[in-house]
Formats: structure tokens, sequence, C-alpha cells
């Protein structure tokens, strides 16, 4: 499975659980948390992968943090395709000037 498909489907997955609230969904739990609660799971997760060792670790770890801001965007109604959008957008720019224009008026 491609890697476009594989978020496309955790995308509606976290969809419908968002709309639905299945009972005994730990992405209802998160919800039912609100924004603080995934946030700080969120925080929680990056820590883990700063602090994974090896190459499975790290990739355990991302999936985990990448799963928990999927659903932040998800109950924002963000889509990936607006987080790869700016990333697109961003190309050919360097970190540094594209971090300074934001922080100007």
């Amino acid at each position: 499975m491609a890697a476009s498909e594989v978020i496309e489907r955790l995308e509606q997955l976290i969809e419908g659980r968002v709309r639905e609230r299945p009972e005994g969904s730990y992405v209802t739990r998160l919800v039912d948390g609100g924004e603080p609660a995934i946030a700080a799971k969120i925080r929680e997760e990056a820590a883990e992968l700063c602090n994974a060792t090896t190459q499975v670790d790290s990739a355990h770890e991302a999936a985990d943090l990448l799963f928990h801001v999927l659903v932040l965007l998800g109950i924002r109604r963000v889509g990936f395709g607006a987080v790869c959008g700016e990333l697109e957008r961003r190309f050919g720019t360097s970190g540094l000037a594209e971090k300074a224009a934001r922080r100007s008026p």
C-alpha cells in the first residue's frame, strides 16, 4: 500500500470515529479529552520519538506521533493534504527565511 493511501485510509477512519464516537474507540477517548489532552499526547509521543534509539523504535514512535497529529488535525477539520500543500509551498525556500517571514507583520 502506498504511503498516501495509508494516510488517506487513516484520515477516513479518524473522521468516522470523530463523527460517530463509537464506544471503546481510542479516537473517541482522545476526542472526549479535548484538544489539550490530544496536545499532551502529541508532546509525549514527540519525546518518545526523540528518545528512540533504533530504526525500528524510531518508525514505531513516528507512527504514534503521526497518528495523534492526524487526530488533532481531524477534529480541527484540517486534511493532511493541506499539510502537504504547505510543505510543497515551502520547497525552494530556506527554512530560516520561511520562519522569519512568518514573524513579519
